[in-house]
């Protein structure tokens, strides 16, 4: 043992005592061995048990137990802290750790008391707008008989790099690229928010997703215990009513409208597809990594979750969709087609298995661009393709399995690659085949878009974000906007603002259930500015461009108080 004296270690500071314990031998140290069950005397796995003197620690296995191996011997405190979905109360245990030998704890943890009272007293977000919402929707004439047919394909979890004509070499996407070949190709097209919920709330209410209190990252079913802990926290679990959805305001001016695919904006009894204005529904409510994965056919059970096969769903959801548009062919439509491809899981057809240079992931977007390929040869068969508008684009950057491209980050990252997604619109004699643009545009503008195009004017009663598409697309190729805010993830924070030409990313700790104290930034981050031309966030330009840095600093800001004060965007 080596020997140190009192005031050696003394002038060693706050790391007196580890500094000791590590230059003590280790034949001095014991075992905490143990193991943590739950009340009802269950094991629990994946437990953090730590001793955070020491710095070390372990998770529980499948059967409970734990070893942290050679503690030094010593009294030590050591913290047993289930994850916040285990919803299971933290403690800790003192031990006296021998110099040989081993400690053996038994752990039963209690129920999360507090989080589960907190969640019973959770109560829905007030509707103070449900009135003006109906007399709004009571107002809309019915479209003129040119109006166009409407479908959007939005992917999820698609990375910017994840097709063939945005430059990827391994996936062969061949049908998505002819057909958005036909029209314009957006490089520099956002979704809302980096995570599925809040920018499908975006792009169907024309509004940042913070505004429809969906933008904490997303919605679980109903008794999943992320429910729990997001009502224990005060958020919500389903879209408001209040909200003014494309699809109500589409059906008013006279569109048959239907999805086919994920709904993602809430499973409670009166926040569902039909309850937003979709005359037809077909499709699940959640995620496909979220169980129960039922199949909906109209607000009933088609497929019961145990009988869903996962490598049919974007099958079904094309034949469905078709089976609309055949319906519907002789009338205005919109049909909204937000498959569940390419999010984890991923589960190829058995005739694509193995076939993609990609790797399974290639099968499931290959298998993607068939189904795509279906669709635009069957508007060709009925003869619609010429008075219809395809939007195809994504709800946010590639996961881990897919590509971001040249961009930095991917999907849950407020840098380019977790919102910047591929983006095409189609519409013969309107919009210049082959033409593309890196004007910038979120999902949050489809909605103008689409209602202009309805004849349709946007409420008066609220905040809509989103700017019309219009002059982009097939006018003179300008944006609307002067700035786009990112969002975070999880906290739903705005963090980021970009304008034609810089994008100005700050340090931010968000705090969440995932981090209560704030998400770290990365190693001496600091405020940053970013070339949006010629770089892919790589290189912080601050110093050669303080001016610019300065307002886009000014303007996050004044945007931040703006929405603090009025956070639902309410205009009466």
């Amino acid at each position: 043992m080596t020997d140190l004296s009192q005031a050696s270690i003394s002038r060693l500071g706050p790391f007196a005592l580890l500094a000791s314990l590590l230059l003590t031998s280790p034949t001095q140290a014991g075992d905490v061995v143990g193991t943590v069950t739950a009340p009802d005397g269950s094991p629990v796995a994946g437990v953090p048990v730590e001793i955070g003197d020491l710095f070390v620690g372990t998770a529980t296995g499948p059967d409970g137990s734990f070893t942290i191996p050679d503690v030094p011997a010593g009294e030590y405190r050591v913290d047993i802290a289930p994850r916040f979905l285990q919803m299971l109360g933290r403690t800790s245990r003192l031990v006296s750790v021998p110099e040989e030998g081993r400690v053996d704890l038994a752990v039963r943890l209690e129920a999360n008391a507090a989080a589960r009272a907190a969640a019973a007293d959770y109560s829905p977000p007030a509707e103070p707008h449900l009135a003006q919402k109906a007399s709004f929707l009571a107002s809309i004439a019915t479209a003129s008989a040119d109006a166009p047919n409407v479908i959007v394909i939005l992917f999820d979890d698609l990375g910017y790099g994840d097709l063939s004509s945005y430059g990827n070499r391994l996936l062969d996407t061949p049908n998505i690229d002819r057909w958005g070949a036909r029209g314009m190709r957006l490089d520099a097209f956002y979704a809302s928010s980096p995570v599925c919920t809040p920018s499908r709330a975006g792009l169907l209410t024309g509004r940042y997703p913070s505004r429809s209190l969906s933008a904490n990252h997303v919605f679980f079913p109903d008794g999943h215990p992320v429910t729990t802990v997001r009502h224990a926290m005060g958020l919500a679990n389903a879209l408001p009513r209040d909200e003014i959805l494309l699809p109500e305001m589409l059906r008013a001016a006279g569109y048959a409208t239907g999805i086919f695919g994920k709904w993602h904006l809430g499973d409670a009894e009166g926040h569902q597809p039909q309850d937003f204005g979709f005359d037809r529904w077909f499709g699940v409510l959640h995620s496909n990594d979220m169980q129960p994965l039922h199949m909906f056919s109209d607000g009933r059970i088609e497929t019961s979750a145990e009988d869903v096969a996962q490598e049919t769903l974007t099958q079904r959801f094309t034949d469905e969709a078709l089976r609309f548009i055949s319906d519907n062919r002789n009338r205005p439509f919109f049909a909204y087609i937000p498959y569940t491809a390419p999010h984890l899981p991923h589960v190829p057809t058995d005739d694509r298995r193995g076939t993609s240079d990609g790797g399974i992931y290639g099968d499931v977007i290959e298998d993607l661009d068939h189904h795509v390929g279906r669709i635009a040869a069957a508007l060709q068969e009925m003869g619609l393709a010429e008075n219809t508008l395809v939007i195809i684009t994504s709800d946010n950057g590639g996961d881990w399995g897919g590509s971001a491209g040249a961009l930095r980050g991917r999907k849950g990252d407020t840098w380019e690659g977790g919102q910047r997604v591929p983006f095409f619109a189609i519409w013969p004699g309107h919009i210049a085949p082959g033409s593309t643009s890196d004007a910038m545009a979120m999902n949050i503008d489809i909605l103008p878009t689409l209602a202009e195009l309805a004849g349709v004017d946007l409420p008066g009663d609220r905040v809509i974000d989103g700017q019309g598409l219009g002059p982009l697309l097939w006018g003179d190729g300008s944006s609307q906007h002067e700035y786009l805010y990112y969002l975070t993830y999880a906290s739903g924070e705005f963090h980021a603002v970009r304008d034609a030409e810089f994008k100005y990313r700050p340090v931010l700790a968000q705090q969440s259930f995932f981090a209560p104290t704030g998400d770290l930034e990365f190693y001496m981050a600091s405020n940053a500015l970013y070339d949006m031309g010629r770089d892919n966030e790589a290189h912080d330009v601050t110093a050669r461009h303080p001016e610019r840095a300065a307002t886009l600093a000014a303007q996050l800001a004044a945007w931040r108080e703006a929405h603090e004060a009025n956070p639902r965007g309410w205009m009466d």
